[in-house]
């Protein structure tokens, strides 16, 4: 499985371990900055809360992932990862 990462993204070992932390890193931090976030606005658990709890974390995630790649080294690979997602988002094939 992580070969198959390895070759699809063209980085080495060393890298891919980085890549996968900043994953877990960026959508750690993003879950729970929605919390926080939700919790400040003093709004009740209910379906309300979980609507704005996915649209929180949708909007944060590429955020937190940019922010936490830079001091592991790996911003280069996110902001085109990013800007690939986008591009597919918006039906722009040129940044796929």
């Amino acid at each position: 499985m992580f070969k198959k990462l390895q070759e699809r993204w063209g980085v080495n070992g060393l890298s891919l371990f980085l890549i996968i932390c900043t994953f877990a890193l960026g959508g750690s931090l993003c879950g729970w900055l929605g919390r926080k976030l939700l919790l400040i606005s003093g709004i009740d658990r209910g379906v309300l809360w979980v609507f704005l709890y996915i649209l929180l974390v949708t909007i944060l995630w590429p955020i937190c992932v940019l922010v936490i790649s830079i001091p592991l080294g790996q911003f280069s690979f996110f902001r085109k990862y990013i800007l690939k997602i986008w591009g597919r988002i918006s039906g722009n094939r040129k940044n796929r």
